[in-house]
């Protein structure tokens, strides 16, 4: 078994954070695996390396330890252009010059499990326009989803002690792989890079179970091995609302400074027993 967290250095880690990593890192451990750690810093924009390391703090006093260095997407940009290159020769994905404004303004465009679905507008422009414009203007790369999905075929993935579970990538539409200030998306990146590290169960929260349909599909279109997920339930704050970096109060360095025992405060989080006004929503 090889399980991983991920966090994205854009802010302090919180209960949440703790959590997620705490069951990776424990099923790991009991099943004699290897637990690494991956640093989601492909955001340029808000990525910050005072992050990196206090989040490794933040593990450590929690009395997580991890195998091997973090693995560093910021590192893997040669393996992201390499797959968007390949899915532009299979004619798979497509340039997108509209804005988000323009999106939003579209009375076609229905809604998916992420909001808004694109309603395929320069999926219809021809080969000569595209390439105009692509000298130009900026765009995207979407993936031709309903292309795609009839490549790839019927989908399942595994949900842990729940059974097979159908992939509906579709509902999705033509998701964005990549755009100037961001070389890879999250789908992207995170497909390529839990393959690369060998990842054999995903253990993360509930808000991705929807995800993973897509995730299942770019599995399917690299030739990847899917994993066996988990998705866990969700740490809710005083205010019902999931947790977020900007919870200054839940933040696991506030804590530290406030006196809380790591090792201790691991096994409340584990056991569901959490400060005063957070509760564990389950899936």
């Amino acid at each position: 078994m090889l399980t991983r967290f991920a966090p994205s250095p854009t802010g302090e880690l919180h209960l949440g954070h703790a959590y997620s990593a705490l069951l990776a890192h424990d099923a790991a451990r009991r099943a004699g695996g290897i637990f690494r750690l991956r640093i989601d810093d492909i955001d340029g924009a808000r990525s910050r390396e005072e992050y990196v390391e206090a989040g490794l703090r933040d593990l450590a006093w929690l009395g997580i330890d991890w195998d091997g260095a973090p693995l560093r997407q910021s590192a893997q940009l040669g393996d992201y252009a390499a797959a968007l290159d390949d899915l532009r020769a299979r004619g798979l994905v497509y340039p997108c010059f509209c804005t988000r404004a323009d999106i939003a303004a579209s009375v076609a465009a229905p809604h998916g499990p992420a909001g808004a679905v694109y309603p395929g507008t320069c999926r219809m422009l021809g080969a000569h326009a595209r390439e105009l414009r692509l000298a130009d203007e900026p765009h995207c790369w979407r993936l031709d989803m309903a292309h795609a999905a009839a490549v790839a075929g019927d989908l399942a993935w595994e949900e842990e002690g729940q059974g097979m579970r159908r992939a509906d990538p579709c509902a999705h539409g033509d998701i964005v792989l990549a755009r100037k200030d961001a070389p890879a998306s999250y789908h992207l990146a995170n497909t390529l890079d839990d393959a690369t590290m060998g990842v054999t169960h995903v253990v993360r929260g509930a808000d991705l179970v929807a995800s993973t349909d897509v995730h299942r599909l770019l599995q399917a279109l690299f030739g990847l091995p899917t994993p066996v997920y988990r998705h866990h339930g969700l740490i809710i704050g005083p205010d019902g609302k999931r947790l977020a970096k900007r919870d200054a109060a839940a933040s696991l360095a506030s804590l530290r400074d406030g006196g809380a025992d790591g090792i201790a405060l691991a096994a409340d989080i584990l056991a569901a027993r959490l400060p005063t006004g957070y509760s564990l929503q389950m899936p």
